[in-house]
């Protein structure tokens, strides 16, 4: 046990695709797990041959949307519809701690792998399925996509603005969230076993995970009937002063919400008047000035660019921050001095994990990314009967 890798002594078995499930055994793995991909015998994860824009890498089985959650892991091909396959994917559950999948209930019944079977004989295992919609009702067995559970959730319809219609966020957000929330449910499964000695089931529904990245607007709604529109850039919080601002070249986004971030703003702007002035003295009279007072941010704003306007608004305490790009993301000091991304053995850059325990510095893959079945023997030899 180390208290930076706290999962170095469990095995996951990692029986997923595309980006979601991958993602949380790959997370399991930076903080020190197992993890053993089992894929198809025929082109194994899908995504290995698709996402990215590195098309040789896809038509090659190892797209970059493969490489993002592959890293670290091994991989052994088995065809789970024959009696062989899955007598070997058995061996493996009977050694593994985690099992990761993310099919349709319907397919894992198909292969006799379905959560009850599974919990009659591997009572220790912790049995981990993400699916769009989770277990019960009529959209069990309904496919997924991140892109379907932004629509079906809301997100995309309160996304965008009046004249643009809803929009997709600009990436899988609800992939990688839903990962995040397995991972957060395997800790507190492991937590659950130690006591218990038992394994459980875990149901994670995309479509929930959703819900809860808008968790303010659903109680919002819940006990006020109105739902959320489109406010493009504006701050859910509403507030006069916090949205995205621009400058005489780029963009500011700030988050002017309490007294305090006035006080700053109008100090770091030089117009302290703001702070006497009966339209903006209080957050009432700002409310129903707020048009005059957009106004007035964006004249004093585009005296500058917002290259020059960050540091001097976030010293005086106003929180803000300047419209970047991801390249310009990625160069960030901040995000180096995390160590946020880092290189494996092959020389692929990917991202790691968002938080440090116990005073790590980074996280980084043990190893790079599987080739479909690169470790079959080894593993066959490993857990053989």
């Amino acid at each position: 046990m180390s208290n930076t890798h706290p999962f170095c002594d469990l095995l996951v078995i990692d029986f997923t695709h595309v980006l979601a499930g991958p993602a949380c055994s790959y997370y399991l793995g930076l903080l020190g797990a197992s993890v053993i991909k089992v894929e198809s015998a025929g082109k194994g994860d899908a995504i290995r041959h698709r996402g990215g824009t590195d098309s040789g890498a896809a038509q090659a089985g190892m797209s970059t949307s493969y490489l993002t959650q592959g890293a670290g892991k091994r991989s052994i091909s088995l065809a789970l519809d024959t009696e062989e396959g899955l007598a070997q994917f058995h061996c493996l559950l009977a050694k593994a701690d985690v099992l990761v999948e993310n099919h349709v209930p319907e397919t894992m019944r198909r292969l006799q792998l379905d959560e009850e079977t599974l919990a009659a004989r591997h009572p220790h295992l912790i049995h981990c399925a993400m699916t769009g919609y989770g277990r019960g009702g009529a959209q069990e067995n309904t496919a997924a996509y991140d892109v379907n559970i932004q629509a079906t959730c809301g997100l995309m319809e309160a996304t965008g603005t009046e004249a643009s219609g809803p929009i997709r966020t600009g990436a899988p957000v609800l992939d990688y969230a839903t990962a995040l929330s397995a991972g957060f449910a395997i800790s507190a499964a492991l937590y659950e076993r130690t006591s218990s000695g038992k394994g459980m089931f875990i149901d994670v529904s995309m479509l929930e995970t959703g819900l809860s990245l808008m968790s303010s607007s659903v109680t919002d709604f819940l006990k006020t009937g109105n739902a959320p529109q489109r406010r493009g850039n504006l701050a859910n919080s509403r507030s006069p002063g916090a949205g995205s601002f621009p400058c005489k070249e780029g963009v500011m986004s700030l988050g002017v919400n309490e007294e305090s971030h006035f006080r700053s703003l109008a100090v770091a702007l030089d117009r302290e008047d703001w702070l006497s002035d009966s339209r903006y003295a209080k957050r009432d009279a700002r409310k129903a000035n707020a048009a005059q007072l957009s106004a007035e941010i964006e004249a004093e704003l585009a005296s500058r660019t917002a290259l020059e306007w960050e540091p001097i608004l976030q010293s005086a305490g106003v929180p803000s921050a300047r419209l970047r790009s991801l390249p310009e993301a990625l160069e960030s000091e901040q995000v180096k001095l995390r160590g946020f991304v880092q290189t494996t053995s092959d020389g692929v850059s990917v991202p790691t994990l968002p938080f440090r325990l116990g005073g790590a510095v980074a996280y980084a893959p043990s190893s790079p990314a599987p080739l479909h079945g690169e470790h079959s023997a080894e593993i066959a030899k490993e857990f053989q009967r």
